[in-house]
Parts: C-alpha cells; structure tokens; sequence
C-alpha cells in the first residue's frame, strides 16, 4: 500500500467512525434502577405505619415495579452498548492493523527513502501535511477506544453487580403483594353504592354464553349519587393503562387464530399489579368464562369497563373505588435474579408474559377502547 493512499484510508476511518449509540449512559440507568429499588423497599417499611396501608402498599407494589422495570431497561441497553463496540472492534481490526503496519514500516524506513515520492518535493510536502492533520485525529482515536474498553469493563462489572439489587427488588415485590393482599381483605372502608345480588349473578352466569350477554344482563343501578357521578368521556387520553405493559392486538385486531376481540389484549410482567384506571363501582368479580378472573366497572351510568385474565380480584359488587385502586394481580411466576437478569440481557420477551383483556361497553355495545388509554402498540 502507497504512503499516501495509507494516509487516505486512515482519514476514511477516523471520519467515518460513529458516536456512541446510547445517547443516555447505559450504566446510569441500572444505577439509578437499583436507587428505586432500595427507596421501594423504604417504602414498604414505611407502609406499616401509614393510616391508609392499602394505598401505600399500592403505591409500594407499583414502585418496585417501576424500579425492576427500569433494571431490566438498563440492562438491556447495556448489554446492546456492550455488543455494539465489540462488533466495532472486530469490523475494523482488520483495516486498522493494516494501518499500524504502514505506518511502523514508515517510521523504520531510512529518511531519504521518505522524500522519494512519485510526485516531487511538492508530492512529498502534500503527504507530509496530511500526515500533520490524520497525526492528531489518529491519537484521539486511540483515546476513544480506550475509553470504549474502559466502558466495557464498567458494563460486565455492572452487570455481576446488579444480582444483589435484583434479589432485594424481587424479594421485596413478593412482600409488597402479600401485605397489600391481606390490607385489601382486611378493609372494610370502601363506600358501598349497592348490595351484591349473589342469586342474580348466578343465575347470570349460568345463562350468558358471551362476555356480551353477561354485560348486558348486569341489572341497571339507580342514577348514582351526585358524589360519584362523573363524564368519562371527557376524560379521553388522559387514562393510565390498568396495568403496566405492552399492547399486543387492539380492538377487532385478528389474532394468529384469526378471532377477534372488541378490546385492547395487554402483555405484563408476571405478578403485575392490576389498579383501576377510574373511578368506578364494582359491578361483578370473579370467574366468567374463558376470560379467568374478571373485574366489571362501572364509571357511569350505561359504561362498563371490562377488566379480564388476572390471578386475583379485590374488592366487592357494590363498592365504590378510586382511581388508582388495586383491584387485581397478573398470574404467573416471579422469576429469580439469575432469571431475570439472563431475560434482561438476551432480551427475551418471555417477561410478558401474562396478558390482560380490557373492553369499553357504552349502551350495552363495545367501543375502542384506546382513545381514553391514548396507547400505542410496540
């Protein structure tokens, strides 16, 4: 290879190496992950004193949450940080080693040799600036590398350390669910609007075939109190999703079966809390059909809200509940630190594992429920 044919493939590769991918440090977001996995687990100690324990501990179960899912985000990114400046290591090992050898050759060659180019003295003095000017870039060159090197290290120990907090978090989540649990079991608090109807709801369930049919044959309450009335149209795009995750179909979107929901299907975490997106009254809880543990709320008078595939439902027909409010938890099984942090770093979509059925009904008819969710699909 020419002198300066070298010296131009050298500047090719300096100006053509990328930034860093991650534009917010990798590292940063696990260790700010494990700062709210140890305030969390403040937190549920401090629930044991608060006058209202079920909101606490709901708002201790949703910040483990919080906390676990910003780890697995940051490692995630991390272990994506880490493979991106390994494959650029190995994609330019080559060239650059080509390089290194052109140039330790020319600063082993005798002087004279060097003043011998094709082109003259003014071919010479042509090559002798653009070394001048590659000189420096190449030296910051080296500089970064290093610095990647350094990163990767910071990364891989990162990642060995992160097992401790993932242990706490996990650990501390299961707590949090059992006591909130129990908290919801022992309340007896909540305002109650009307009294269950066992024997309706029985014969109800034996009757519908359908989640339409059961819908439909809820028996109209009175007009509610003035207290509880609320205009759940108005409040459209402004509603948090009842659990944290992804969503996988929207409403009348196929599945691989090709059967269709009028509903939004959400992908969670195992042991997601499931809270109410609204406040509402409890119009039915438990079991229906295929769809597991079903929670029925009723925002206002002629709109239900259909909440469906939990493990476990809270709270009673009749009772009035805030926004925010738990009102279920997703099946499944927690995974361990080891498991959790292999998921993490391999980006296994197994995490979502567990889905979550929500349907809209306005005058006994299904609509879309997305516009007052405002979500958008992975």
């Amino acid at each position: 290879m020419k002198l300066g044919a070298a010296i131009r493939a050298l500047a090719l590769i300096l100006l053509s190496t990328t930034p860093a991918l991650a534009e917010v440090d990798p590292a940063h977001a696990a260790r700010r992950a494990s700062q709210q996995i140890s305030e969390a687990t403040l937190a549920l100690d401090e629930a044991e004193k608060a006058s209202d324990r079920v909101a606490a501990l709901t708002q201790t179960v949703e910040a483990f949450e919080e906390g676990l899912s910003a780890m697995r985000e940051g490692l995630r990114r991390a272990t994506i940080r880490e493979r991106a400046i390994e494959l650029e290591f190995e994609a330019r090992r080559e060239e650059v080693a080509q390089l290194i050898g052109v140039l330790q050759s020319m600063q082993s060659s005798p002087t004279p040799l060097l003043l011998l180019h094709p082109a003259g003295p003014l071919g010479t003095a042509r090559t002798g600036m653009m070394l001048s000017d590659v000189t420096p870039s190449l030296q910051a060159k080296v500089e970064g590398l290093r610095a990647q090197l350094h990163e990767v290290a910071t990364l891989r120990a990162l990642q060995e350390s992160a097992v401790d907090s993932l242990r706490e978090g996990l650990f501390g989540a299961q707590q949090a669910r059992a006591q909130l649990s129990q908290a919801i079991s022992d309340r007896d608090d909540l305002p109650q609007r009307f009294l269950d109807e066992p024997e309706h709801l029985h014969t109800l369930l034996q009757s519908s075939e359908t989640l339409e049919a059961f819908a439909s044959g809820l028996v109209p309450d009175e007009e509610e109190p003035a207290a509880l009335r609320l205009d759940f149209d108005a409040l459209q795009g402004t509603l948090p999703l009842p659990a944290s995750g992804t969503v996988l179909r929207r409403f009348n979107e196929a599945d691989a079966a090709g059967i269709r929901r009028p509903g939004l299907l959400l992908g969670t975490q195992p042991l997601a809390l499931v809270t109410a997106p609204v406040p509402a009254t409890i119009r039915y809880r438990g079991p229906l059909l295929d769809y597991g543990n079903v929670m029925i709320l009723e925002p206002q008078s002629g709109t239900l809200m259909v909440i469906a595939g939990m493990n476990e439902v809270y709270g009673e027909v009749g009772q009035v509940v805030s926004g925010g409010t738990a009102i279920g938890l997703m099946g499944g099984k927690s995974p361990n630190a080891e498991e959790f942090l292999q998921n993490s770093t391999e980006g296994s979509g197994a995490q979502r594992s567990e889905t979550l059925y929500i349907e809209v009904r306005q005058g006994n008819a299904p609509v879309d429920p997305a516009p007052w969710f405002a979500v958008t699909k992975e």
